[in-house]
């Protein structure tokens, strides 16, 4: 299913949700990653849904969504992997733009140093870009990239990017304890930050279901010094810690909904439970995934997710 929700986003309101890639063609295999980790890195984009059927599925849902007095903010570019190693990324924004709701990307920035990958980032409306280290021993560590890229050249690109982009700029750090959580470390970071000037630089954490067992966030203390060692570089600083609420919505089968949703976005139980209620649907629905393998429960921090198993979330 190309698209997903509208889920509630914590930086983008009620975000359509467009899965332009596949599981998981990404360039990282980043160990926090609540999609699971990347087999075979690639750096090379390539073609993978035709930009007419993204447009179709978006235009589909959206009708859908509008029968049921459903409200969407942002069309957001949040796949499986990374969207920018579609090759018709630019053709697909172009033809989403009649539909006149707001564009969005979050991308991880790896390919920023491509022309063509900044060529179709400058087409959104608002961006985020991933930089969690600026060292290259801790981007290999915490990001785990494709071999065939270098820290430099991205981050160079990622510059050239910022310094023409004329939409909403942020960026997100993800803040892994052990790994680049040292006052070093994420100075280099709120350095190299404050020449781009984004937006918003967001501090994240994991919250959702990593990829490999251990991640976990920093403590509170390394929180608050990290968020100081930011704001003494960068105009403005925000947290991205918290929960996204449980505003999700329904517009299709509530199975495949589950299924589409979860592949990309982990569910707490709380929140799955407030789609069940939008649905109105009950929870054996969600009984029958899990015997029948789709979807797996998982304990992390203390609370209970619900995730699509990958092997099951091959045909999109």
């Amino acid at each position: 299913m190309i698209t997903f929700g509208p889920v509630p986003s914590r930086r983008l309101g009620r975000s359509l949700g467009i899965n332009n890639i596949p599981p998981k063609a990404c360039s990282y295999s980043c160990v926090y990653c609540q999609v699971g980790p990347t087999r075979t890195p690639e750096s090379s984009p390539r073609a993978f849904y035709p930009p007419k059927e993204i447009l179709r599925s978006v235009a589909e849902r959206l009708e859908a969504l509008a029968q049921r007095g459903e409200r969407v903010d942002w069309l957001t570019f949040v796949p499986d992997g990374e969207p920018t190693l579609d090759a018709n990324l630019s053709e697909a924004i172009d033809l989403l733009r009649p539909a006149g709701i707001p564009i969005a990307v979050i991308s991880n920035a790896s390919l920023a140093w491509r022309e063509d990958v900044r060529a179709a980032l400058a087409k959104t409306d608002w961006l985020s870009l991933k930089v969690d280290a600026t060292d290259p021993a801790v981007w290999r560590q915490v990001n785990r990239p494709c071999p065939a890229l270098s820290l430099d050249p991205i981050l160079d690109g990622v510059a050239r990017l910022a310094s023409d982009y004329r939409g909403t700029l942020t960026t997100e750090t993800m803040l892994v304890a052990g790994v680049n959580d040292t006052d070093e470390s994420v100075g280099g970071v709120a350095e190299y930050l404050g020449r781009l000037a984004p937006a918003v630089a967001h501090l994240a954490v994991p919250t959702r279901p990593p990829a490999e067992p251990g991640v976990c966030p920093p403590d509170e203390m390394t929180l608050v010094r990290a968020y100081e060692i930011f704001r003494a570089r960068v105009p403005r600083v925000e947290y991205l810690i918290g929960d996204e609420g449980s505003a999700f919505a329904s517009a299709g089968a509530i199975d495949n909904e589950l299924l589409a949703i979860t592949a990309v976005h982990p569910l707490r139980e709380e929140a799955l439970r407030s789609l069940l209620a939008n649905a109105r649907a009950q929870w054996p629905v969600v009984e029958r995934l899990l015997a029948a393998g789709a979807l797996r429960r998982v304990e992390y921090q203390g609370q209970r997710f619900y995730v699509r198993t990958l092997r099951n979330a091959q045909g999109g």
